[in-house]
């Protein structure tokens, strides 16, 4: 040590030389910055999540938009209602009318005529069991032959036979009237239509054709969302998730959810067992009401709007879920599940 500071007498140039006070300050923000980064990526939490899109439906079928169709065949004489119009519950859609209008006056008089036949089918059988009766005490005492009491008894089978179908044709009338006597079809609930799709009035209709498109107001709302396979196995009933619906301003943080805005809260309600067409699986999702902060009015997100939802998994370090990132591994599986299926 001592030869080498009298040789560096000899060098006055490289004595005087000094390490720049800036780059010192660069050498300890450096250094700084590598222990926070480390310091981060080891203890810092980070949320695992799994994310798909899909859109705003409902459970129901009966809650679902539906399609409103015609009872009878005829003409449409009158609509109640245009395309946007508010409904409820057994209010008038439209009046159709038979191309015959004396319909009902005929099948009424047929109603008629096949009561009359089981008045006479009944009164048929009354007088077969009074004969069948007569000719079984004949018979007992010996003064009817035995095939005499047969054929009483084959007598009332007939008649019998004869009592069920003219009662069958009179419900068959019966049946029929009434179907053509529903010719104002109504609203099946409250809601509203959205578009009236049989054309004006004096059109001709079937049965069965689709006159308007209703739908439900005041319905359950979930979302079905698809998801990777991959991750599939990992998202079970009761998990959290956080939604971003369409149209509604929202910043998303997937591994921080708590500093999220403008997303709502979700629990998973359903995941299907069986993979869509396109190898994704459906997750429905209820809205979590736990939560203080509640879904949007249905005017603001209505069914079938898009959304994206963000299903919350485990809770890793950062630089865990960068090294699975990078390597394109699934999440990680719920704590306790690993362990029982290694044993």
């Amino acid at each position: 040590m001592a030869t080498l500071d009298r040789d560096m007498a000899h060098f006055t140039t490289l004595a005087a030389i000094r390490t720049p006070r800036v780059m010192r300050v660069v050498f300890v923000g450096l250094l700084a910055a590598i222990v926070i980064t480390i310091a981060f990526l080891i203890y810092v939490p980070w949320v695992q999540t799994t994310s798909g899109y899909g859109v705003i439906t409902t459970l129901s079928p009966n809650e679902r938009k539906q399609d409103i169709n015609a009872l009878v065949p005829g003409r449409i004489e009158e609509w109640y209602v245009r395309d946007g119009s508010t409904v409820k519950k057994g209010d008038p859609i439209v009046r159709i009318t038979d191309i015959d209008p004396q319909l009902i006056e005929r099948l009424e008089a047929e109603r008629a005529q096949l009561a009359l036949q089981l008045q006479a089918a009944q009164s048929a059988l009354a007088t077969a069991k009074i004969d069948e009766r007569r000719t079984r005490e004949l018979y007992e005492a010996g003064l009817a032959a035995r095939r005499d009491y047969e054929q009483a008894q084959i007598r009332i089978a007939e008649r019998e036979g004869q009592v069920a179908a003219a009662q069958a044709a009179l419900n068959r009338a019966d049946v029929n009237i009434a179907r053509q006597s529903e010719q104002i079809v109504r609203a099946p609930r409250d809601g509203f239509i959205q578009s009236l799709n049989a054309g004006d009035a004096s059109t001709f209709i079937k049965a069965g054709d689709v006159l308007a498109t209703f739908v439900p107001a005041n319905a359950q709302r979930v979302i079905e969302i698809f998801i990777d396979g991959r991750d599939v196995a990992l998202v079970k009933p009761g998990d959290k998730a956080r939604i971003q619906f369409e149209g509604w301003p929202a910043v998303q943080f997937s591994g921080w959810p708590s500093t999220a805005v403008g997303t709502f809260g979700g629990k998973v309600l359903a995941v299907d067992q069986s993979a869509q067409i396109d190898g994704r699986f459906r997750v429905l999702i209820e809205e979590d009401r736990s939560e203080g902060e509640r879904w949007p009015a249905e005017r603001y997100v209505r069914f079938g709007a898009a959304v994206q939802a963000w299903i919350l998994l485990e809770t890793v370090p950062v630089g865990y879920e960068i090294w699975r990132q990078l390597n394109n591994f699934p999440p990680e599986l719920p704590q306790g599940e690993g362990t029982a299926q290694a044993k």
